[in-house]
């Protein structure tokens, strides 16, 4: 397993090279086509029969999201990837090609938010049964397993920014003969190779860090070949959630900065947990960084963490007084972004929803961009000390 600077470099010649494109071209191409056509009666039998793999329709196959897809397999050091239009997309077909009603699915507390409401919603609307437990206790994970079709990951985990030991984890589920499922988008290929550590399918929301922009939307699955070609051929196509090639096309672009762009995430959103960490009116600061090492396979961590203010503060007028960072969902671009919260807790679909995304009322999440660790320091202590008066 390649680590630390080796892993970065590995992935800067991944990201950064690609085939010989068409008219020579340094950058591969926008294939925007619906479908694609056939030289012969044969050739068309050959794909419709599974015997030849060739694009036909791009609901199905297109060549500038299929780079894309297999640059993601390449950083996470697997067999294959496939794209959707959205995270959720990628997370529920995956999730649907491998549960069926009346099993169960295990999934670790304090997942994403939407993850948690279609579990909540569409998963036990077809009679599967969704239970929760704590990644940090393996005992209780190893108890909790027996009976469970899929074993569903993050880490670290939304707003908690819980660190699992992933291999650990892995290899309870393996024991117990349980299929494991993580999402990978807050540390990224760069800094986390799940499938290195036995688990056997990799999400991301590919709209964070894999696109690093903030100008597209999308998801995707890696692992084995043949578990790929399950959701591939099992869901992707009737769920329609498809890639589109100018988003492929972006995705393409902002893979070539990943490793970079991480490094720089990292170093300034640990200056800031630090600094925040230290300020009296900090109660305390969820960031994996923070802690005295990182689990095993966690190379390093990214921008996003969340932290709580003491009582006596006005989270809204905390928020309302930033001037670099901006009120906003999503995370993983250049912009450093901010959300309370007592917003997601109020936007829970269920009573005890808030619970489960573990998100105390004075917290706050922080996504810290590429603007510089001063810029961002002086924007966050102005805001503050408004907030206290």
């Amino acid at each position: 397993m390649i680590d630390g600077m080796d892993w970065l470099e590995h992935a800067a010649g991944i990201v950064a090279h690609d085939a010989p494109n068409a008219y020579a071209a340094v950058v591969p191409p926008i294939v925007q086509t619906s479908l694609f056509t056939f030289e012969s009666y044969a050739e068309m039998e050959a794909v419709y029969r599974g015997l030849k793999q060739r694009p036909a329709y791009s609901r199905g196959l297109n060549p500038t999201t299929r780079i894309f897809e297999e640059k993601v397999a390449a950083l996470e050091g697997t067999e294959d990837a496939l794209s959707f239009a959205s995270g959720m997309a990628a997370i529920s077909s995956t999730v649907l090609t491998f549960v069926s009603p009346g099993e169960r699915i295990l999934a670790v507390r304090n997942v994403y938010p939407d993850a948690y409401r279609l579990f909540e919603t569409f998963a036990k609307r077809m009679g599967i049964r969704v239970d929760y437990v704590d990644g940090l206790d393996e005992a209780a994970v190893k108890a909790a397993l027996p009976g469970a079709r899929l074993f569903y990951m993050e880490s670290p985990t939304s707003w908690a920014m819980e660190a699992h030991d992933v291999g650990a984890l892995a290899a309870l589920a393996r024991e117990a003969g349980v299929m494991t499922v993580i999402d990978n988008s807050w540390a990224s290929p760069v800094f986390q190779n799940p499938i290195a550590l036995g688990v056997d399918l990799v999400l991301h929301s590919a709209s964070k860090y894999l696109g690093g922009h903030s100008d597209v939307v999308a998801g995707v699955v890696a692992g084995p070949s043949s578990l790929v070609a399950r959701i591939r051929g099992e869901t992707h196509p009737y769920l329609g959630g498809k890639l589109s090639p100018f988003e492929g096309w972006l995705l393409i672009r902002g893979l070539r900065t990943l490793p970079i762009r991480m490094k720089a995430h990292e170093a300034s959103a640990l200056t800031i947990a630090q600094r925040l960490k230290a300020h009296e009116a900090v109660e305390g600061v969820s960031h994996p960084g923070l802690a005295n090492a990182l689990p095993l396979g966690l190379r390093g961590t990214s921008g996003l963490f969340s932290f709580v203010f003491r009582e006596g503060v006005d989270v809204v007028r905390f928020t309302d007084a930033l001037s670099t960072f901006s009120l906003g969902v999503s995370w993983g671009g250049h912009e450093s972004l901010v959300v309370p919260g007592a917003i997601v807790r109020a936007q829970a679909a269920q009573p005890n929803s808030a619970v489960a995304f573990g998100i105390h009322p004075r917290s706050v999440r922080l996504h810290i961009g590429l603007e510089g660790v001063d810029l961002l320091w002086r924007d966050l202590e102005a805001a503050i000390a408004a907030a206290t008066l």
